[in-house]
């Protein structure tokens, strides 16, 4: 069921940052329409549009990672030094 949900809001995620990227090429959002801001507009919507792509084939191949985070009893990424107290200076 988990699995289920996290797949279902992965393509959501998906649908929304390729749509965000039609709506800015589209000018849907009615950005003014001066040089600067169409080109602020196309860089926005070509970011958008390539992570849209890029979480797209991510899905699909299924290396979606959310919620996969290293435990914190995990050494490697530990903040806390056990060294310290087992070299303490007298």
């Amino acid at each position: 069921m988990v699995q289920s949900v996290k797949m279902f809001f992965g393509f959501f995620m998906v649908l929304v940052y390729v749509g965000v990227a039609i709506m800015m090429a589209l000018n849907l959002l009615d950005w003014p329409n001066t040089p600067m801001w169409n080109t602020i507009r196309w860089i926005f919507a070509v970011v958008f549009g390539l992570y849209g792509i890029y979480r797209g084939y991510r899905e699909i191949k299924g290396e979606h990672t959310y919620g996969m985070r290293v435990s914190d009893e995990d050494e490697r990424y530990s903040t806390y030094d056990k060294s310290d107290n087992n070299n303490e200076k007298d």
